[in-house]
């Protein structure tokens, strides 16, 4: 994930602001995860895709 979506992404549940945590290779993202502190939920980011499914959607 290039560091660069953070200035589009959002929490799909309340639009709050994600905060990005995870290991950075060349400028982008492989591992991690996004973290929304206004409904504090955590979103994983593996292979350097985000997975930004509301939590009962994810399998």
């Amino acid at each position: 994930m290039k560091k660069e979506l953070m200035d589009i992404l959002a929490c799909p549940i309340c639009k709050g602001d994600l905060k990005l945590e995870g290991e950075e290779s060349d400028g982008e993202v492989i591992t991690g995860t996004l973290y929304c502190a206004k409904c504090d939920e955590l979103y994983p980011i593996e292979d350097g895709i985000p997975n930004l499914l509301p939590p009962d959607l994810r399998d």
